[in-house]
């Protein structure tokens, strides 16, 4: 008997473990990131990734909503401290380049402008894929990296769209 309450509580602070400094299961709410996650699909996030780096434009990341931190989202980084972002017509341009954005369907794309703004130091810019149908960046400022919970790895429900990030 001892043995497997023994085995049971090491079970429990290795999965308390795994979930607090590991990986975190995340449901997606919304449409703001579609085409690439639909509404209540299921994510593994990466909590150890930004531990040991920094968060990448283009990476699909968790954060904690600037103007309320209890609340996260999912959103994709498009630019990192000391970038300059402008977007004209619904086109992003970082540092004058323009984005590489295909996974942006053409009926997603936004056709508004907005800055140009230099991302501070310790900073992110991020943007939701569905950018007519997205609360980001542009609305509310920029992410503290400390914000920035983790990478989405990995889509793993529904099953049939499962995928690596």
């Amino acid at each position: 008997m001892f043995a497997w309450v023994k085995t049971l509580v090491s079970a429990a602070v290795y999965a308390t473990l795994i979930v607090t400094f590991g990986f975190q299961v995340a449901r997606v709410e919304g449409q703001s990131m579609a085409p690439t996650l639909e509404d209540q699909d299921r994510l593994i996030v990466n909590k150890l990734i930004y531990r040991i780096g920094e968060p990448r434009r283009g990476d699909i990341v968790m954060l904690y909503y600037p103007l309320n931190p209890e609340k996260s989202f999912v959103k994709r980084v498009i630019a990192e401290e000391g970038d300059t972002v402008r977007i004209v017509g619904g086109r992003v341009y970082v540092n004058d380049i323009p984005l590489q954005d295909d996974y942006v369907p053409a009926d997603f794309r936004s056709h508004d402008d907005w800055g140009p703004q230099l991302v501070p130091e310790g900073y992110d810019f991020v943007m939701g894929d569905h950018r007519n149908n997205s609360s980001d960046s542009r609305h509310w400022g920029m992410v503290p990296k400390k914000y920035i919970i983790g990478k989405v790895q990995v889509r793993w429900w529904p099953v049939p769209s499962a995928r690596v990030f």
